[in-house]
């Protein structure tokens, strides 16, 4: 016997956009503002010019399989369950990805699985393997989620990209937020396969913090994971690299100032809540464009 679904939570909005827009390609980095570095809870020696870029499959995996729910078991207790599921073609696309985001990059790829457990990984990892022939020239790894979850804060600048599946990048891309000193600070954008008759495609850029209810309305939320996550539009989107970076440069120009919200207050700099983070960065964009 099936037993009642619980109320739909606000996070099924956001995955079925994800589904429906095809958004299979997550770009999450995972960037260390020098101004920042002391606001880490690593050594600085650690995360100093840290700069990783995880890519998170987005519409596949445990989140999107069925069946799944609850239901009594034959001894009559509850039970809860969820398929995790992938097919070679969604592996294909998201690793085609990865190394190409790698050929801009360090041309380092690590693939990230549970190959010593799951059915799901072993397919995994065979597939990235036979998409890596295409790209010679990338360096490709392969290592376990809990032991990249480790290297993570062990040894973070070993990565340049990191591919993984839709619950392993969910992970992993919140603890890589946290080398960089807070939630606040990570941006990231989803997209689509490009159509081949238009040369565009679907895409949403979201701050990775999702929508902090426990602070909505107390004007406290830090702004630049969201104001990053608008350059990183500028980037993918409207193929405008240079006011991507000059927005993020503008940021970085506030942050020297020594204004911090408080998720990556320290000590001697200046507490400042969202509206007066937004404002300094407008007016840093200001004097650039002047």
């Amino acid at each position: 016997m099936m037993l009642c679904r619980a109320k739909k939570r606000p996070e099924q909005g956001i995955l079925r956009i994800r589904k429906e827009l095809g958004l299979f390609a997550n770009l999450r980095p995972a960037i260390m503002f020098d101004e920042l570095v002391s606001a880490s809870s690593l050594k600085p020696e650690l995360i100093a010019g840290l700069d990783i870029l995880i890519l998170r499959e987005l519409t596949g995996d445990i989140y999107f399989g069925a069946p799944r729910g609850q239901r009594a078991n034959a001894h009559g207790e509850r039970e809860g369950y969820d398929t995790m599921l992938y097919s070679e073609y969604e592996i294909r696309r998201i690793a085609d990805v990865g190394f190409q985001q790698a050929m801009k990059r360090g041309r380092k790829l690590t693939s990230v699985d549970k190959e010593n457990v799951l059915e799901t990984s072993r397919l995994w990892r065979a597939v990235v393997k036979e998409v890596a022939k295409n790209y010679p020239q990338v360096e490709l790894s392969h290592l376990y989620v809990d032991n990249a979850a480790m290297q993570l804060v062990r040894n973070p600048k070993q990565f340049d990209v990191i591919v993984t599946d839709n619950l392993f990048g969910d992970v992993l891309s919140d603890c890589a937020a946290m080398l960089t000193g807070s939630l606040g600070m990570l941006p990231s954008a989803s997209l689509g396969a490009v159509d081949p008759k238009t040369g565009k495609r679907n895409a949403l850029y979201e701050p990775i913090h999702g929508s902090a209810p426990d602070i909505a309305g107390k004007g406290v939320a830090n702004p630049i994971a969201t104001i990053m996550s608008f350059a990183m539009a500028l980037r993918y989107s409207f193929d405008l690299p240079g006011e991507a970076e000059v927005l993020e440069n503008a940021v970085r120009r506030v942050l020297d100032q020594g204004l911090r919200t408080g998720d990556i207050m320290q000590p001697g700099k200046t507490k400042v809540g969202t509206r007066e983070m937004g404002e300094a960065v407008l007016k840093a964009l200001e004097k650039s464009a002047a």
